[in-house]
């Protein structure tokens, strides 16, 4: 053992098939896509100096958690024949254009699928890796129940965001929002389990008027004893929002029929503000959504509907017996 050893450390060339080094890029390093469509992640792995003879590799895909936890197994390929794992089973293969191409094509995109994925590559004592990072366009919004402020666990959070149509956001998809504007004085959780807010205007109740703007921040809080509001995120979608023009208003019950009617579903709050951002739904008409609140998008401000910045309006959960109008979604 003693003498491998020193062979190793005196020609460490041998660990690389004598002097041939394999390398693996992933050439972008955040690829941006919609919810509901196919993107490739792009991977390529080669051996310098180049190998005429073909050598058998195996290629693994893993998603990288964004909390610490363990990876989740994506794609395990050897020559032909590869196994995909979870919830990517029969959505993703490798392109395999050209040479050395092991890009991965993931199929009808959902939105767990963000996050960071590595793009493994395993030839005898060689293992080299590269990572790239999948961002899907999207809208944050924040989320609070009929019950009022910060009534929200940590895993009750989670479903929450799941029921609109939406999943907990992101510190990043978090940040880019206030960038883009999102100001917002109740503090809610993330996905790494922390708990935040962005404020674009100091004032006093939100930190105090001498902060500068930004995310403010709780830090990692406890998931079971300790509740607040959600951030959620939504992304495009593949279908149609629209507010139904019905002869008479209707209490929340008779909404939800109407939309049925109509072979359609009474729109959820997360499908809302994504037909707000990606299809610039405007309509200054208040609405029923499925969680029993009354809502309406706003791109273009105007006199008598609410702030002057676009946005979607809400006014909470009123008595379902009160007459309004609704929000449908149909498939398309």
């Amino acid at each position: 053992m003693f003498g491998f050893n020193v062979c190793l450390h005196l020609f460490p060339s041998l660990v690389y098939f004598n002097g041939v080094q394999l390398h693996v890029e992933t050439i972008a390093t955040t690829i941006t896509a919609t919810q509901g469509s196919n993107v490739t992640l792009p991977c390529r792995y080669f051996y310098q100096p180049y190998l005429i003879a073909k050598r058998k590799t195996r290629v693994k895909w893993s998603r990288l958690p964004s909390n610490g936890g363990p990876d989740t197994d994506v794609l395990v390929a050897i020559g032909h024949h590869h196994r995909s794992y979870g919830e990517f089973k029969g959505r993703v293969h490798l392109r395999k254009d050209s040479e050395g191409d092991v890009s991965l094509i993931i199929t009808d995109l959902r939105l767990l699928d963000t996050g960071k994925y590595r793009c493994e590559v395993i030839d005898g004592l060689e293992d080299e890796s590269s990572t790239v990072e999948l961002e899907l366009r999207g809208v944050v919004f924040p989320y609070q129940p009929k019950e009022g402020r910060y009534k929200f666990s940590f895993e009750m959070s989670v479903q929450a965001c799941e029921e609109q149509d939406a999943t907990i956001a992101t510190f990043d998809q978090l940040y880019s929002a206030w960038e883009e504007g999102l100001d917002w004085c109740n503090a809610g959780w993330l996905a790494d389990g922390s708990v935040q807010y962005p404020i674009t205007m100091p004032r006093e109740p939100c930190g105090g008027i001498n902060m500068a703007p930004g995310v403010r921040s709780y830090g990692i809080r406890h998931k079971q004893e300790e509740f607040y509001d959600v951030f959620c995120f939504s992304s495009f979608i593949r279908g149609n929002i629209y507010y139904l023009h019905h002869p008479q208003k209707l209490n929340f019950t008779e909404a939800k029929m109407a939309c049925e009617q109509e072979g359609a579903h009474i729109a959820k709050v997360g499908q809302l503000y994504a037909a707000w951002k990606f299809h610039s739904l405007d309509r200054c008409d208040a609405g029923w959504l499925g969680d029993g609140s009354l809502r309406y998008p706003i791109v273009f401000p105007r006199a008598n509907c609410g702030p002057l910045e676009p946005g979607v309006r809400t006014f909470g959960f009123p008595d379902k017996n009160q007459k309004h109008g609704v929000y449908c979604y149909k498939m398309t």
